[in-house]
Parts: C-alpha cells; structure tokens; sequence
C-alpha cells in the first residue's frame, strides 16, 4: 500500500472542509470510484483503502462543482427517483424526494380504476409518469413537456427502463388530445424575481419560474383542466411552499370539488388538487 495515497476516508473529511453534506460527498466519490450502485455501506467497510491519484483529483474536482451549487445529480448523471434510476442532466430539473407526495397521491385517487388514463404535465426527466407507469402497468401514461430537450431525456428513460409511457410536445394541455382520469403536474411555480433563482442557475429558468406571483402556468393548467377530465377525475398540482390557500382557491373557483393539500416529507403543504364533478344529479 502507498502510504501517501489518501484514504476514502480522507477524501470524504476533504469534501467535507470544502462544505459538502455527507450524503452528497458519499455519491460523488461512488460515482469517482464507478461504483454508482456500490452503496454508502461499502464506503464505510472500505473507508481505509486506498484512492488512486486519478480517482481523487476526479472526486475533489466535482466536490468543487458541487460546492458551488451544481446539484448531484448533474455531476453523476443519475438520480433515484421513486425507486427507479433516472439518468439526469441540466436539460431537465432535478427530481425532488418530496415530488413523491405527488406520486402517492395520484396512485391513491387512480387506485379503483382498471386502465386508468393518466397525464404528466411538465414531464422534465419523467420522473412522475415513468414512477406512475411502473406502480400501474396497467395504466395509460402520457408525459408531455413544451421542451423538445427534457423530452429526449424522458424518453431515453423510459425506453432504459422499459416503461411504456407516451410522450407528446405540447405546452400544458394546449393540443393534447383525450380525456383522463388524472392530470398531475410539477409545474414551474416561483416568482420571476425571487432572490433563490439566483442561487439555481444550473438548473433550467424556464422550469422554474412562472410569472410575477410564481402561479401563471398553475392558473393556466386549472383552466384548461376540466375540458380535459373525465367525470370524477382528479387534477393534482405540487406548488410552492407558500402557494397551498393560494392553489385550492383557484381550484374552487374553477369549480373542483374535494379540493384539499397535501404535505412533503418535511409536513409542509406542496401539493394540492381538486376533484372534476361537472354533473350534479337533481332531486
């Protein structure tokens, strides 16, 4: 053994002084090491070994990206995703672990339904609709994004992964065709001049940002949503944190009923949706 090379262990304590979260230090050395899948129980029983001179300048290079805000995922290319390993770059956003919720729920309301017929607004990396077409295989999934970019990234997904979810370039649901049963949406919903915008410069603007209050593209979807619902059909929206009174009262205005919000993992309200009922039986 060389003495003189550092250990993993010493490499993550590096990445540490430079100001990274362990979880973040523990993936990019796994990703340094090609050993994606390896596992952060494997750094731990091998934190003495070794690191080659290669191996570490690669790792503290992508320590210093990362230390200068470029997400993980950008810097291994890969991201899980509601169980499945998505392949990431900066043409799309990061998926979130709280954008789950918004998964859970949609399973939930499509849970009595044989074939239902879902669509994912604003699909990015396919996050959502290749996570609904994996737990429904049953399902008739339709992903669609305005960008031609994000598109080709879910859609080399899905064909990786085997799904068989459809994908349509549209904006929202401005020439898509069919009635659903769901329509869920990660839209973008922050404010054009929010000061955080300023510290996500890697990801791309337009899937973040949506106008001067961050609800243009949300109002827009509630008012192209019920020509586009079946009977009884859900419209599920993740929001900002501060967006949930916000959404249910477009919502209500819209004429949804059920309209209620659900919390993240942190137990904050990010994702809110209403039920379409456009008949009421007389009596």
């Amino acid at each position: 053994m060389n003495t003189l090379s550092p250990t993993l262990a010493h490499a993550l304590n590096q990445a540490r002084s430079l100001g990274l979260e362990r979880i973040d230090a523990q993936l990019l050395l796994l990703h340094a090491l090609a050993r994606p899948d390896a596992g952060r129980a494997w750094l731990l029983a091998h934190d003495t070994d070794p690191l080659a001179a290669d191996v570490h300048d690669r790792f503290i290079a992508l320590c210093q990206r990362r230390a200068a805000g470029e997400p993980v995922a950008y810097l291994t290319g890969r991201k899980e995703f509601y169980g499945l390993p998505l392949q990431i770059d900066a043409r799309v956003l990061d998926p979130r672990p709280d954008t789950e919720t918004l998964v859970d729920w949609a399973l939930e309301a499509m849970s009595a339904l044989n074939t239902p017929r879902m669509v994912d607004l604003g699909t990015g990396s396919g996050a959502i609709a290749l996570a609904l077409q994996h737990q429904r295989p049953d399902a008739q999934v339709l992903a669609v994004d305005a960008s031609a970019d994000a598109l080709a990234v879910a859609q080399a997904n899905a064909q990786r992964l085997g799904l068989a979810v459809q994908f349509q370039h549209a904006s929202w649901l401005t020439g898509v065709a069919g009635v659903f049963d769901a329509i869920v949406s990660n839209p973008p919903y922050i404010p054009a001049n929010d000061p955080h915008l300023a510290a996500l410069t890697h990801e791309p603007l337009q899937a973040l940002a949506s106008g001067a209050d961050g609800l243009e593209d949300i109002r827009t979807i509630i008012a192209q949503a019920p020509g586009r619902l079946a009977e009884g059909g859900w419209l599920l929206l993740e929001h900002g944190y501060d967006q949930a009174n916000a959404v249910r009262t477009l919502l209500h205005d819209q004429g949804f009923a059920q309209v209620q919000s659900r919390n993240d993992l942190a137990g904050i309200a990010r994702c809110t949706g209403g039920q379409w009922q456009s008949t009421q039986t007389v009596k």
